[in-house]
């Protein structure tokens, strides 16, 4: 009896935050603006990943940011700093961004100047994989510090993820980080995702990475601009 219960209330909850995320789909549309989920756990360099996208993007590709977290500013500040419009979202205990925060938030950004909006989701590597945002692409952000069994242990987030960023691979010698293990982890749980071995501090592999986010990009809004 609990379990008839308990099953159409989550399927409500669910069906409710892809309504909402539809909607955002449609005004990001509208407004051919080309979004993406980015998601990571904390310190992995989710952040660090933007500001090195915006120092690689040509100067025809306005970049937007939506700054996920429990709580502060620190983030949404460091963006600010660079000269990109960002909206904060905290989410008051909540370990993952939705659809409605997401719908709010894009009514506080000029999204008639923003061609790339990234949605630095919250650092959690659980939660934030099952909600849907209305962005085009979800990447997620695993860094060498961290291990090279992350693919392994959280397969949820890496399986719904269309790119994985290795972040911090400058450091690849000192934590004897095992790469092949890694892709091989990758590969096993989504065959069809592009690993990127980037460092944010050196951008070394950054311009490969800003490559395939242009094409993607373009594949869906394409440039009107020289």
């Amino acid at each position: 009896m609990t379990r008839t219960r308990e099953i159409p209330v989550v399927q409500a909850i669910l069906s409710a935050n892809e309504q909402v995320a539809e909607e955002n789909r449609r005004t990001l549309a509208r407004h051919q603006v080309f979004a993406v989920n980015v998601m990571a756990s904390p310190g992995a360099g989710k952040t660090s990943l933007i500001l090195a996208t915006a120092r690689h993007l040509p100067a025809n590709v306005r970049l937007g940011v939506v700054e996920g977290d429990v709580a502060s500013r620190i983030d949404a500040e460091t963006i600010a700093a660079a000269g990109i419009p960002v909206v904060q979202v905290n989410t008051g205990g909540a370990c993952h961004l939705d659809a409605p925060m997401i719908r709010s938030a894009l009514t506080h950004l000029p999204l008639e100047t923003v061609d790339l909006l990234f949605v630095e989701n919250v650092g959690n590597l659980i939660c934030p994989a099952e909600f849907a945002l209305g962005t085009h692409l979800n990447v997620v952000v695993a860094s060498v510090p961290e291990g090279h069994d992350k693919p392994y242990k959280y397969p949820g987030v890496f399986t719904r993820s269309h790119a994985v960023v290795l972040n911090k691979a400058d450091m690849i010698d000192v934590f004897a980080f095992d790469l092949d293990a890694f892709r091989r982890g990758v590969a096993m749980v989504n065959p069809h995702a592009p690993v990127f071995v980037l460092s944010c501090k050196t951008d070394m592999g950054v311009p490969e990475w800003v490559r395939w986010l242009l094409a993607q990009k373009e594949a869906v809004h394409p440039s009107t601009t020289p």
